[in-house]
């Protein structure tokens, strides 16, 4: 065969055999990650309702292995509605697939925008309401627990037989807090006067500071409360010097490491990993989650710093083994 002839045929084999073979394979793209975004109403440093979500959120992020695969951005400081509703609609408008409204005040927002928006799943709390919506999770803790168990401490450290409770607004954890603080403190001691203020802000920190040295100027050596706006109380309590702090949400102990005796601290993150599972598995919404001491969601933690007697100690697991197993029946 001539080498003219012997080309042309071996040019012919060759595309015969590229279209035998079909298109070359694609280079397989990498899976986008999921975008969550979280509107706050404080700082995520604020060591209480904020920095709970906030921690956990960063946590979630960590074990799904970081920001190649969860991508997460935030609001802080959206104590005006108004801003944390134009915030959440941005989020949801940039295409973010969970959008959480982390404040019981963002009620309205939270319900009109997720209409807008179907195929983003909106989380909200602390509520139960889901506003029978499908793309809408709504959250909210069992705080009346943690706060029996803390009034159960409570009653038995104080030697003035006087507690101060300085809250912000007399509505969701808040609200179920106290009361569950004020039936430990009973069972214990019917006899124990207890001061309540509601300050009608959670983040006026200076409302919360003349509140609490209300309570401490009458006689109160125990203190409780919650909010950002605790920080405060906090610091009235250090500032004082004897008196005794129990906290909610976070951690509180570094704020004044010999005051705070223990904290009620919120662990979402088993919450947001189920969200996120559902999400994935189809099922954008539908749900209410409840954060309580028998599935960890609760955690009653103690601070070491601080001196509490064996029999408060012992008193404290015994009432959290009891409301675990239903023979405590505590009112939120």
């Amino acid at each position: 065969m001539k080498p003219r002839v012997l080309f042309v045929a071996l040019a012919i084999l060759s595309v015969l055999v590229a279209a035998c073979a079909g298109p070359a394979p694609q280079a397989s793209q990498p899976a986008k990650p999921l975008r969550v975004a979280v509107i706050m109403p404080s700082a995520t440093t604020d060591y209480a309702f904020s920095q709970s979500m906030w921690s956990a959120l960063k946590k979630v992020q960590e074990e799904m292995g970081g920001e190649s695969k969860m991508e997460l951005k935030y609001s802080e400081n959206m104590f005006k509605v108004p801003d944390a509703a134009a915030a959440i609609r941005d989020y949801a408008s940039q295409g973010f697939d969970i959008v959480i409204a982390h404040g019981s005040q963002y009620v309205a927002s939270a319900g009109e925008i997720a209409k807008d928006f179907p195929n983003v799943t909106f989380v909200w709390g602390t509520d139960v309401k889901t506003f029978d919506l499908p793309n809408v999770y709504a959250y909210t803790p069992a705080a009346e627990e943690g706060g029996y168990v803390q009034g159960v401490m409570a009653a038995m450290m104080t030697k003035n037989g006087l507690i101060g409770i300085t809250g912000p607004v007399e509505v969701g954890d808040a609200k179920a807090y106290v009361n569950g603080f004020e039936q430990g403190v009973k069972a214990v001691n019917p006899n124990i006067k207890i001061n309540k203020t509601w300050t009608g802000s959670f983040s006026d920190v200076a409302l919360m500071t003349e509140a609490a040295k209300t309570h401490i100027a009458a006689g109160a050596d125990v203190l409780t409360g919650s909010s950002q706006s605790a920080v405060g109380s906090i610091n009235a309590a250090k500032e004082k010097g004897d008196v005794l702090w129990f906290g909610l949400q976070s951690d509180q102990a570094p704020l004044a490491p010999k005051n705070v005796v223990s904290c009620v601290v919120y662990d979402w993150a088993p919450m947001l990993k189920e969200v996120i599972a559902a999400r994935q598995a189809g099922q954008p919404g539908g749900k209410v989650f409840v954060l309580r001491l028998k599935d960890g969601g609760l955690k009653v933690v103690m601070n070491p710093e601080v001196a509490v007697p064996a029999e408060v100690k012992k008193a404290a697991e015994e009432a959290v083994e009891g409301i675990q197993n239903g023979t405590i029946k505590v009112t939120p």
